[in-house]
């Protein structure tokens, strides 16, 4: 082939690789305000009809804020309900570059959470498994740097310890329901929250602004 021909296409092949990036870049910030148009828009027509056992839209705020804040990847949520709480974190790890892991026993919430997640246009940034959390999240592999619980209350100290070796140094590990005056989601949570704030390697807080959540930031290694 002539020597000036290949250079042509060279420069067009150049070019056109150019034009694609360009384009690519351009389009990157116009895709993330529609997708946070489309979740704004979700989260205002469902205002007020989030029932099942999900939290206030003001405790999904702070889940959002907390992945933000800290630029968390890697997220895991027992129990999914209806899917509010899966919302905020996810619509927060599609800035950040992360994915949600979320786990719902019941399949008629399962099926529902599936739905909204699509309207909501964030079922990429999720994975949503209907399993037994008492036996998936054992298997879990982890690591993970943000961690949501919201399943049954008895069993909250148990998900702990199964997912506390699996929690990166630097992660925070939150719990809804939980309160400093007891008035939070009963003998269940009132264990697990006396068992962390013993942990010298987690450092823990309540937000009591909404349905009571705990924040357990890991700040070192685990001490046995």
């Amino acid at each position: 082939m002539n020597i000036k021909i290949i250079r042509v296409f060279t420069i067009i092949i150049s070019v056109s690789i150019l034009l694609i990036s360009a384009n690519s870049i351009a389009q990157g910030p116009d895709i993330k305000r529609n997708l946070d148009q489309r979740v704004i828009t979700f989260l205002e027509k469902h205002r007020g009809t989030w029932v099942d056992l999900n939290i206030p839209m003001s405790d999904g705020k702070i889940l959002y804020n907390l992945i933000i804040n800290n630029g968390y990847k890697n997220a895991l949520e027992i129990g999914t309900s209806t899917g509010l709480s899966a919302i905020y974190m996810a619509w927060a790890l599609s800035k950040t570059g992360g994915k949600l892991i979320t786990i719902e026993i019941d399949n008629e919430r399962y099926q529902k959470a599936i739905s909204n997640f699509k309207e909501a246009g964030l079922s990429e940034d999720i994975d949503a498994r209907l399993a037994d959390a008492h036996e998936l999240v054992k298997t879990l592999k982890g690591p993970f740097d943000f961690v949501f619980c919201d399943a049954d209350k008895d069993w909250y100290t148990n998900y702990f310890i199964a997912i506390n070796p699996k929690l990166k140094i630097g992660g925070c590990y939150t719990a809804h329901n939980v309160s400093d005056r007891h008035w939070g989601g009963g003998e269940g949570t009132e264990k697990f929250y006396a068992y962390i704030k013993k942990l010298p390697y987690m450092d823990t807080s309540v937000d009591e602004s909404g349905g009571g959540i705990s924040i357990s930031f890991k700040r070192a290694p685990i001490v046995k």
